[in-house]
This record gives C-alpha cells, sequence and structure tokens, in this order.
C-alpha cells in the first residue's frame, strides 16, 4: 500500500553520518517518557461517546497513546537519516560489477624461469598461481602475453577462461629468443588492452630478471601504459638462497631489477611485489585481486550521484502526521 516509503536501510551508505549521532535522542526521549509517565495520571479526552469508551478497557487507551508516541519518535528517527544524507548501494552488488575489470597477465618464460626455487619450477608454480587467480575473476576479461626475447599474444582478453587456462598449460620455456625483454612484454601487454576495454585495465607483469633484449624499454612501456590509463602490478619471484641436501647444493640466482619494477609500478599507480616462493606468489595474486576489487567498488560509490534522501523525509512526514492525527482527533492526553 505505501511501497513508496519501502526503506532497506542496511543498504545505505551516509555521506554526513556524523548525523546518525542525533538518533540517541529516539531512545533517551522515549524512557523520558516512561519515567514522567509513572509520576503523571492523565484523563483521556476522545471523539468517541461514552458508549464507545466504556466498550474499551483501560489498556486499549494506554496502548493506542503509546503507540502514539513511537509513531511519532519513528518520524523523527527518519528525519534524522535523512539528513545523513544516504545513498543508495546497489541491491546486488555482484549485478552491479559485472562488467569487471580488463586484466593482461604479462608472464615471463626465459630459461631461468625454470630454476627450482618454486616447486617444481619458477614458471609452473607461476601457472598454477595464475589460474587460480582467473578462477577468483568470473567476470573479468583476462588475457595473456607471454614473453622471453621478444613476446607475443597466447590469449586475447577473454571471459572464457577455460579457454584462458588452457593456453596458460601450453607455456614453455624455449619458444623465443633468448633474454628477457620486459619492455617488449609490457608494450604487447599495453596494446592488447583493445580501444573497447572497460573502464577499468590492469596488467600483471610478472618476472624473474632483469630487462636485456627488446627496442622498447620498460619505462618506455610503462608511460604508454600511463597514457592508456592502464595499472601495472610488477612482480618478481626467485628466492636468492642455497638449496640442496648435505653432498649437493645449488644456487639459485635472482637477477631481478627490482628498481625497474618498482618504477613501472609508480608510473602507472600500480605497486611492486616480491614473491621469494610460492605461497608469497599466492598471497601477492590475493592482494591484488582484493586492491583491485576495493577499486572497482570505490569508484562505483564515487560515480553514483549523491541520491535525494525522499524516502527517509516521505516517511517521517507520513509518521509524524499520523501521530498527530490520531491525538488531535482521536485523543490526547492532558495533565
Amino acid at each position: 500500500m505505501f511501497a513508496w516509503i519501502h526503506i532497506d536501510f542496511w543498504n545505505y551508505t551516509f555521506l554526513s553520518p556524523n548525523w546518525l549521532w542525533l538518533l540517541l535522542i529516539v531512545p533517551i526521549y522515549f524512557v523520558w517518557l516512561v519515567v514522567n509517565s509513572k509520576k503523571e495520571k492523565g484523563d483521556f479526552k476522545t471523539s468517541l461517546d461514552i458508549h464507545q469508551i466504556e466498550k474499551l478497557d483501560g489498556f486499549a487507551p494506554q496502548l493506542l497513546h503509546w503507540a502514539v508516541h513511537i509513531t511519532f519518535l519513528l518520524g523523527v528517527a527518519a528525519f534524522i537519516i535523512a539528513l545523513a544524507q544516504p545513498l543508495g548501494a546497489p541491491k546486488n552488488q555482484e549485478d552491479e560489477f559485472s562488467e569487471g575489470i580488463d586484466i593482461i597477465l604479462a608472464m615471463d618464460i626465459s630459461g631461468s624461469m625454470m630454476q627450482t626455487d618454486f616447486l617444481p619450477n619458477r614458471l609452473e608454480a607461476a601457472k598454477s598461481v595464475a589460474k587460480d587467480f582467473i578462477d577468483g575473476r568470473k567476470n573479468d576479461r583476462i588475457g595473456l602475453v607471454a614473453y622471453e626475447g621478444e613476446a607475443y599474444t597466447a590469449c586475447p582478453a577473454t571471459r572464457n577462461h577455460s579457454f584462458l587456462k588452457k593456453c596458460i598449460d601450453k607455456l614453455q620455456s624455449g619458444y623465443l629468443i633468448n633474454g628477457t625483454a620486459i619492455g617488449t612484454g609490457l608494450g604487447t601487454a599495453v596494446t592488447r588492452l583493445r580501444s573497447d576495454s572497460l573502464e577499468s585495465k590492469v596488467i600483471i607483469l610478472l618476472t624473474d630478471g632483469a630487462s636485456n633484449r627488446g627496442e622498447l624499454s620498460p619505462l618506455e612501456a610503462a608511460e604508454l601504459a600511463k597514457q592508456k590509463d592502464i595499472t601495472v602490478y610488477t612482480i618478481g619471484v626467485g628466492g636468492d638462497q642455497n638449496i640442496g641436501g648435505f653432498f649437493s647444493s645449488q644456487l639459485f640466482s635472482s637477477d631481478i631489477d627490482e628498481k625497474t619494477l618498482e618504477k613501472i609500478a609508480d608510473i602507472t599507480g600500480g605497486k611492486y611485489f616480491r614473491a621469494k616462493d610460492k605461497n608469497s606468489l599466492i598471497e601477492i595474486y590475493d592482494k591484488i585481486e582484493k586492491m583491485e576489487t576495493r577499486k572497482l567498488i570505490d569508484n562505483y560509490i564515487q560515480q553514483e550521484p549523491p541520491t535525494v534522501p525522499l524516502p527517509f523525509i516521505l516517511t517521517g512526514l507520513f509518521l509524524i502526521t499520523l501521530a498527530w492525527v490520531v491525538r488531535k482527533f482521536f485523543f490526547e492526553a492532558i495533565g
């Protein structure tokens, strides 16, 4: 009947939440009414004739008397909530963010990625963690770029994640020219984020070495990403540790150019991470997932215009008017 006053309070964010402290007035005033009702006894003036009054027991007028007060206080509470400027949150957050974002995984597949400080090796560990990350981004278009001394697009940005994971499984070192061309890998990833890409665009660049090939430098590629509003998260993998038994040992080297990776991230508004084992690599992907989800929600809230708190205003007006009408025309307590 009163569909226009429907309020789903818990689905609101408040632009001026400090006003909500005034809601404390409601229980305080209610307690004051209870205390004073025990001290004062009033008669009831009513429009009912004497025969109708006789049909009412003493409880019914008291119940209606308190209903009037409670209705009035709820109306006041609605006006206070309106002052807090409620901003309607989406009814179904997954539906609102169903467009997701565009992500390109730029993965180093050079020979050094075959070192076994990550079990079974760096490349296989990176592939496994990347597939788990993909499973958690169901609404995103995700693509794959592989690079050594040169780069190629292993899979364009797609929501067909089953196909994408098959492309990841096929990655092997040695397909391309030897070396590590970080700039070429990043530049190729930038070009794969098409002009019709979604508003939020991300590249996750993973490497275990320093750039030693390619005509495009890593920082030049980072500037290209910045021009297209692409956020680049960089991950350096490698443990720098001796692993072996009593009779043998092997040194796993990591020639990661961390300064360059940090600069790439800084230029594009991303972040650099260092993974020294598979568990830390899993944690890094989890952090990136949470950062991008939070950014998407924040952007949605910032773009959502402040809603006029009309439902709360109408509710408050209706309840206070109802309380006044009942008190005025049905009965009112007089001291």
